[in-house]
Parts: structure tokens; sequence; C-alpha cells
């Protein structure tokens, strides 16, 4: 069975919009982000828009927050501790990747765990390590929301994840093991791939290499998640997997695009939603 990733990030927009105008009725005011671009990268512009149009969709106020490429490191703390004291926000972005001159961990660190809607600060990965509540970074909620919504149960299942990232793979591998979930974290320097991944009943392939995973390396039944987002050898958007093959053996399957990718703007609607409730709370 393919997941359909948009068919069920629509189902959680539409969610959104309830829980927004609930959330309206009793703080007088809508759920808010901030979404602060430095530089003018065009993919980010991009990502920015999706973000934006994804917060009028679902009944959030958007604020639109650009700085030139040039803004020093002291200028892009100092915009966002000024955005960390305004009361009324409640979730705050930075988009990433920053210009090269900037020290990214350092400007992150200024959003307060409670309005980090990206689940990308120390507090909030040691929150998930721990298994105590916080924000998770958006893209392995998603898969986790995949999971459940198709009737995928972790617990008991052996799980691999194949990547290692901060923004993907450790948070996914958390997630997995906090489901009860038997994990291996794969990379670049795993010996015999191919063995640890005939072993894995789900298999997270968020290693951000053209059709890595191919059908040799996926045991019969397996659920096949693809995280990533290349481009093949005649420029075509692809993921990780093999797709055309991988999914003759998978159980279940994402694909790419329309898989995990509209997960990402969706869980980030519901991160802001949750952080707003919480500080009304």
């Amino acid at each position: 069975m393919i997941i359909d990733g948009k068919a069920v990030a629509a189902q959680i927009r539409a969610e959104l919009l309830t829980r927004t105008a609930r959330f309206f009725e009793k703080a007088g005011r809508a759920p808010s982000l901030a979404v602060l671009l430095i530089g003018d990268d065009p993919a980010s512009q991009i990502y920015i828009r999706n973000k934006i149009k994804g917060c009028a969709e679902t009944g959030i106020r958007s604020f639109d927050v650009r700085l030139p490429e040039d803004t020093s490191e002291e200028e892009a703390v100092l915009a966002v501790r000024k955005l960390a004291q305004q009361t009324d926000l409640d979730g705050i972005l930075v988009q990433l990747p920053l210009p090269k001159h900037l020290n990214a961990e350092k400007i992150l660190a200024e959003i307060p765990p409670e309005k980090d809607v990206d689940g990308f600060s120390a507090a909030n990965i040691g929150a998930l390590a721990l298994g105590k509540e916080g924000m998770v970074a958006c893209t392995p909620l998603g898969v986790m929301e995949l999971l459940r919504r198709y009737g995928i149960e972790p617990r008991g299942k052996h799980a691999v994840v194949i990547g290692r990232s901060n923004i993907v793979g450790k948070p996914m591998s958390l997630l997995l093991l906090n489901a009860d979930a038997t994990v291996t974290v794969c990379h670049s320097h795993t010996k015999n791939l191919k063995e640890e991944c005939l072993r894995a009943d789900i298999l997270i392939a968020a290693a951000g290499k053209a059709k890595l995973l191919t059908a040799d390396m996926v045991k019969e039944g397996a659920v096949v998640i693809d995280v990533g987002t290349n481009r093949d050898e005649n420029g075509k958007l692809c993921g990780d997997a093999d797709f055309e093959n991988v999914q003759k053996k998978a159980s279940f399957i994402t694909p790419v695009p329309g898989g995990v990718g509209p997960m990402t703007i969706a869980m980030l609607l519901q991160n802001v939603c949750t952080a707003a409730e919480k500080r009304l709370k």
C-alpha cells in the first residue's frame, strides 16, 4: 500500500482549523508564528512561502521577518531575542540554512524551548531523549503520525533508520525507541548496510542519497518510509529508495514526492497550535 502523505496532511490541516477556532474563542487571538529568513536563498524563500500559506489555511497568524544576507551574528541574535520577548508570539522559526558566516547553534539557542516549533533546541532534543514532553522536529514527527494513521504499530518491531542527522535521523530513532521499537541507526560508517536493512520491519531512509535503498536490501513485507529528497540522473525528484522496485516487496511505502514531504509543514502548524494551547493553560 502506498502511504498518501498529501491526504493525511490535508486531514491534519482540517483538524487544525477546528483547534485554531477554539483557541481564538478562549484567547481572543489566533495562534501565531514568526518566520525569520536571513539572506535570499531561493529554496528557503519557497519553504517560507509554503509555511506562511499553510498558516493562512489553518487560521494561524504569521509574521514574516526578513534580514539581509550581510546581517551580523549580533544583529541576528538580537532579532531572535526580540521575537522571543513578544508575548503574542507562540512559535519562532529560523529558516535554515543560514548564511555561512552565522553560527546557527548560537542563534537557535535564543529561541525559548516552548516556542521552538522546529524542535531543534538542545532542551527539546534532551526532553525527547529522556521520554519527556517537548517540541519534536517536524519531519520525524510527521513519520510517526503517518505510521499511527495507517495503523502501523512500532511496538516490538525492529526499526532501522538510515541517517543520523540532528534534524531527522537522531530524533527519528528516539521517537521509535520511545514507541517501544528496537532501533538500529545506520550511517556512512556502518558495515554491511544491506544486512542491517534486511532485519528491519520498519525501514526509515533518511540519508539524502538518491536510490540508495534497493529492493535486495528490503525484506518481504517491510514498511518503508522514504524521507529523502533528491534528483536522479534525469533531474527528476526522487527519494532514497528505488521506489519502483522496492514497492514490490514492501507492505507499505511512502512515495517521493507526496509522502513524508507534505507532513513536515503539517507538523510545524500542529506544533504552533500545541505551543499556543500550552501557553494559554
